[in-house]
């Protein structure tokens, strides 16, 4: 029998992080080791009770859940309210919700590398937020990732479009000096779904309505928090209502898909890539080195194509 893939995600948690978190946990390859929790599409503690929540929703209560970064490293903090909803499962009241005495007394930093240090080479780290915690762990650890197999990271973009700022993806945008430490520091294996990546992988509205529609409790879980996010499957033209080209977008489903199943990505490009800090238009975007001309060692495998029926069958046992 083939051993578990072992993941660790660090996840700000919305609605595509519950997305994803669902398919790590639904995938029989996989063991979820714990999940650290970072500041990005709402407030810390909003992301903590957002994860107890999706774990509870999935009987998987027992996997340790850690407080992590509660904002940038410079401090500045953005977030995603207008999609994700100011408690970033999209505004519904949840009386028996968990509460923060259910969190780990441990910081997520520490907690990432003691577990990373136990399981040395065997670890695939998810990092689908703000990169503030993975960069503190090679800033207190410098072989932190040395001893990681692989870094997954849904963010950043290749063709400098962005969704924050002209050229910003938002989770790079979030904290632009700690995804360049990552970029710049990690030497395992490194893998990016960028934000172009997601788009051009969009699913279907049907989809996502037959998605949402399966009789299980993990869908009704889902179809309760992503009640608002119809709204982005229609616009107006004139005075017309008619379905949005962009379709549905699981960003954070993606860099989660590419670990639990390598053959889900069927093209990488690979080079060296970088963020830029200071331009005035340009901060936070990644630039990729395709010349070379910066001679990186460890150039980053940056997603270009998809299985989308494989995608999509992750995505629908995710929630069944």
């Amino acid at each position: 029998m083939e051993s578990k893939k072992l993941l660790l995600l660090d996840v700000d948690c919305g609605l595509d992080d519950a997305q994803a978190i669902m398919m790590a946990l639904a995938a029989p390859n996989v063991q979820v080791l714990g999940i650290t929790c970072t500041h990005g599409n709402t407030t810390i503690d909003n992301v903590c009770r957002n994860v107890l929540r999706v774990l509870k929703a999935c009987q998987k209560s027992e996997i340790p859940v850690f407080r992590g970064a509660c904002g940038s490293l410079l401090g500045q903090t953005l977030n995603a309210s207008i999609y994700h909803g100011k408690d970033g499962l999209g505004d519904v009241p949840d009386p028996n919700a968990p509460g923060l005495e259910h969190l780990q007394s441990e910081h997520a930093v520490n907690a990432m590398i003691r577990i990373v240090t136990e399981h040395s080479s065997q670890i695939s780290l998810v990092a689908v937020g703000p990169l503030t915690n993975v960069a503190l762990a090679i800033k207190m650890d410098p072989t932190f990732s040395t001893k990681l197999k692989h870094l997954y990271i849904m963010g950043g973009n290749m063709e400098g479009r962005g969704n924050t700022t002209i050229c910003g993806e938002f989770n790079f945008m979030s904290d632009p000096e700690a995804a360049s430490i990552v970029l710049n520091q990690f030497v395992c294996p490194t893998y990016i779904a960028t934000w172009e990546y997601t788009l051009r992988n969009s699913l279907p509205w049907e989809f996502f309505n037959e998605w949402i529609n399966q009789d299980a409790q993990k869908a009704r879980f889902m179809k309760e928090i992503t009640g608002h996010i119809g709204k982005y499957a229609k616009v107006k033209q004139g005075d017309e209502e008619v379905h949005s080209e962009a379709g549905f977008v699981s960003c954070d489903s993606f860099a989660v898909a590419a670990a639990v199943d390598e053959t889900v990505v069927t093209e990488y490009m690979q080079c060296g890539v970088n963020v830029e800090l200071q331009g005035a238009l340009t901060r936070g975007m990644m630039v990729l080195d395709t010349l070379n001309l910066q001679k990186k060692q460890n150039r980053a495998f940056v997603m270009v194509k998809c299985d989308l029926e494989k995608f999509k069958k992750l995505m629908m046992s995710a929630l069944k």
